[in-house]
């Protein structure tokens, strides 16, 4: 094997596909990446693969000699990120003395380095999935969902279901919908993108009770049905994968396209020529839309930059116990944060808002409401709630159609 490319693209393609070797691989070849030369298309491959997820994209080269390799992933990107931007020469032979093992040599105008590979052939094949059936989206709702609720999913392994999003699509009527949720059984996000029927190109923001209220069926197949037998589909896809799809799909435009199939245990996602493949989470995921109030005594409408800022300035004496209490001052119009660290000190901030439904004081998980803040976007967010111990509601006014719900914690005087 020989090819020819520039450093660039050969430090960002790999860098990618290297993000799915595991450090501690339990075959070895799993802590190499695949690296496949094709001669007739000038093409080169790079896969990484744990067993679970795989990561595969490809670029153009000058493929003088096409053939395949594996090569230690963390050795070979360290070596390349260092080089400068310059043609890269990658050419491998058998090894003399060892018939399995295999030399690279990878060389520049400035130096030469030589790896010890493994054959492809002992690299695992990916798992292939058999339907037809591929859902085509717009990267842009793809990336809108995945931004409102991935921090939401737990990292706790005893709660593997927990630890995915899970992905919902409907015929909601006229318009297509896909929902995403994630939860940690703490807080709770839920984003609902549209896609417009017209094209099915776009998507739009709709209020959440016009949705909920439209339950008939449309006998007029949507984009959805077209592309999949099942006009509806729910799945549970790990956040790790998901988050790596995300960097993929931070490099795309919002017009590209994002191409998904899945079975009864494998989902493949495609966005241009990067391909992220890996397995379903099982199991029942929770009915999360019963954990959600559908009426409120209290209301209240504030700056979410200003309410940011005022949090992470008292956050800095919440680092103990890492709890805020919001007082809401109802006739006032002021919502008071403050945090007590009886061995440090106190803080206390003030902002105004609009509240409606008489004062209260209620206290969060700084992170938890942290997190939910940060991913909402909108000038305004209205926070809708009823009691010190009953979940609370975030929602944007206007913009993208999410909903953060996150649990008080008891307030200990």
């Amino acid at each position: 094997m020989k090819l020819i490319c520039s450093q660039s693209d050969l430090s960002s393609y790999l860098s990618l596909a290297s993000r799915a070797v595991p450090s501690r691989p339990e075959r070895i070849v799993l802590g190499n990446v695949l690296v496949v030369a094709e001669e007739e298309t000038q093409t080169v491959s790079l896969t990484g693969f744990d067993g679970n997820l795989a990561i595969h994209t490809n670029f153009n080269a000058e493929v003088v000699e096409g053939g395949k390799i594996t090569l230690p992933a963390k050795l070979f990107n360290d070596i390349v990120s260092r080089l400068p931007e310059m043609e890269i020469t990658l050419a491998s032979a058998e090894y003399q003395t060892e018939a399995e093992s295999i030399l690279a040599t990878l060389s520049s105008a400035s130096g030469k380095f030589e790896l010890k590979g493994i054959d492809a052939t002992e690299f695992p094949e990916l798992p292939e999935i058999e339907t037809a059936e591929t859902i085509d989206l717009p990267v842009s709702a793809f990336s809108q969902g995945l931004g409102g609720c991935l921090f939401a999913a737990s990292t706790e392994l005893s709660k593997q279901i927990l630890t995915g999003v899970h992905l919902t699509a409907l015929a909601d009527g006229e318009y297509n919908s896909l929902e995403f949720a994630a939860t940690d059984s703490h807080r709770l996000a839920v984003v609902k993108t549209i896609l417009d029927e017209r094209d099915g190109r776009e998507t739009r923001a709709y209020p959440i009770e016009s949705l909920e209220d439209r339950e008939q069926d449309n006998e007029n197949p949507t984009p959805l049905e077209t592309a999949h037998k099942s006009a509806d589909f729910k799945l549970t896809i790990p956040a790790r994968a998901l988050r790596e799809l995300e960097r993929m799909l931070a490099g795309a435009k919002s017009e590209d396209r994002i191409q998904f199939r899945f079975d009864d245990t494998q989902i493949v996602f495609q966005v241009k020529n990067q391909r992220l493949t890996c397995l379903r989470l099982t199991g029942a995921y929770p009915a999360y839309q019963q954990l959600i109030p559908r009426s409120f005594i209290r209301q209240m409408t504030v700056e979410r930059k200003r309410l940011i800022s005022s949090l992470e300035l008292v956050a800095v004496l919440a680092q103990k116990n890492n709890i805020v209490k919001f007082s809401l001052d109802s006739e006032a119009g002021q919502l008071f944060l403050s945090v007590d660290a009886k061995d440090v000190g106190s803080a206390k901030e003030s902002l105004p808002a609009e509240i409606t439904g008489g004062s209260l004081d209620i206290a969060f998980n700084i992170k938890y409401l942290m997190d939910g803040l940060k991913a909402l976007p909108a000038e305004q967010i209205k926070m809708q709630l009823n009691e010190w111990n009953q979940p609370v509601i975030f929602t944007p006014l206007g913009g993208l159609q999410m909903t953060y719900l996150v649990m008080p914690v008891q307030i200990r005087n």
